[in-house]
């Protein structure tokens, strides 16, 4: 039944909570108590290696789930100011209690990541956006599929492998994770669970900077055909570092299958600085300022000139960045498509100015 329908006077609640909504007034009764956003409480906090939190979240009841292998916008406000991030839940999409979980790994420049890694605790509570993203199993399960992550890359796929098991799928699964060391496994207790209580999941442990694991250093072909010999005809999910991703990719391309991988990237490719693009200046207009065109990309561009615009994934995946460009170039980090149609909308992110470039920021 709609919500609306059961509330009947929320429309005149709203209205008379203008400008601030309804939730403005219930958060200061109770935080979780909304009716139009949607919320989390942290209800567990472990750590399960030295650089990583592990979150278990209730959401409020407007929360519909996720599919394994989406990602969630997650709000936190740091020292008063509200910044939104990306996580992938590493749990089951057929969790009982309606519960997941988001493992955040503590990035040396990452304001949130290493708020929440040291602070978050029982009680805390996020904002959340709806579940989205591509990055997903088909409907119809497949006989055979190759799971690889690195580092914090781990969660997404997590959530596949545990959707999986949960199904009673009885196809092939192999899970190879790249990490440091054994001491860098997020989930190992659980990953080693797994497998043994599955006869059909087979875990692989790579380990780049000591030996001892299933398999040594970084992925190359012969770590490929070790895990899956029949990856042409099967689908490989990918999510971990830029290097992982770029490595596989090229494997997969010098083997023709480059049509079997699906990759979710969970942090941005170094941008390279084309001199010739990097000429003129940057205007961002509503704030009146103006700064020499660094190549960059105009996120870090306006971050450098002292500006805070709004900014999620630093990726291009979640569009919190999103702003207009009156005026100039702009060239799409991604792909390398050009933006040249005035009052346009572009991701700051992943987009860098191809000389003079007039933002409306």
């Amino acid at each position: 039944m709609d919500r609306k329908r059961r509330l009947p006077g929320l429309g005149l609640l709203e209205a008379l909570a203008t400008p601030h909504g309804i939730d403005r007034y219930l958060e200061l009764v109770h935080p979780m108590l909304t009716i139009r956003e949607l919320r989390g409480e942290v209800t567990r906090v472990h750590r399960s290696t030295a650089d990583s939190v592990t979150l278990t979240i209730r959401p409020t009841r407007r929360w519909r789930g996720f599919t394994a292998g989406q990602f969630v916008r997650v709000g936190v406000r740091v020292d008063g100011v509200r910044h939104t991030r990306c996580y992938s839940p590493a749990t089951s999409e057929h969790s009982a209690d309606g519960r997941f979980e988001l493992t955040v790994k503590a990035h040396d420049r990452g304001v949130v990541s290493r708020w929440l890694h040291a602070n978050a605790r029982p009680g805390l509570v996020l904002q959340l956006a709806p579940a989205e993203g591509e990055f997903t199993l088909p409907a119809t399960r497949p006989d055979r599929v190759l799971l690889i992550s690195g580092g914090s890359g781990i969660t997404p796929v997590m959530s596949m492998l545990r959707t999986l098991c949960d199904e009673g799928h009885r196809g092939e699964v192999v899970f190879l994770h790249y990490a440091y060391t054994e001491a860098d496994v997020p989930y190992l207790a659980q990953l080693r669970e797994l497998a043994a209580a599955h006869p059909n999941v087979r875990l692989l442990l790579a380990y780049t900077d000591v030996d001892g694991g299933d398999l040594s250093g970084f992925f190359t072909e012969e770590h490929l055909r070790a895990a899956a010999p029949w990856f042409a005809e099967a689908d490989t999910y990918l999510c971990g570092p830029p290097g992982l991703m770029a490595g596989a990719r090229e494997v997969f391309a010098a083997l023709g299958a480059a049509d079997r991988l699906r990759t979710e990237d969970f942090a941005p490719a170094p941008v390279t600085t084309d001199a010739a693009d990097a000429t003129g200046e940057v205007t961002f207009g509503r704030s009146g300022t103006t700064a020499a065109n660094t190549g960059r990309t105009l996120l870090e561009q306006a971050e450098a000139a002292g500006l805070s615009p709004a900014y999620g994934c630093r990726m291009g995946i979640c569009f919190t960045c999103t702003s207009v460009k009156t005026s100039g170039c702009t060239r799409d980090t991604r792909n390398g498509e050009l933006s040249t149609d005035p009052d346009t909308e572009i991701q700051l992110c992943v987009s860098v100015p191809v000389g003079d470039v007039d933002i409306d920021i």
